[in-house]
């Protein structure tokens, strides 16, 4: 439940505030790095649950047969 009130409370302030520490932190040119391996890792994790969902149901599919 903290969790759930803790993700609605953050306001824009607080999103441009973390923002700009980033931005601080790890310079312009390294962001677009950053933002590209974060989106290559968010694809692999896709794909591993979509091939996962799909194993279960094949194996589903095997015990109905017997």
């Amino acid at each position: 439940m903290f969790l759930f009130n803790f993700l609605f409370a953050i306001g824009p302030w607080q999103v441009v505030l973390v923002a700009v520490v980033i931005l601080l932190l790890f310079g312009g040119k390294k962001i677009p790095e950053l933002m590209k391996g974060l989106g290559s890792g968010i694809k692999e994790f896709k794909k591993g649950v979509k091939d996962d969902d799909t194993q279960k149901n094949s194996s589903v599919d095997k015990t109905e047969k017997e």
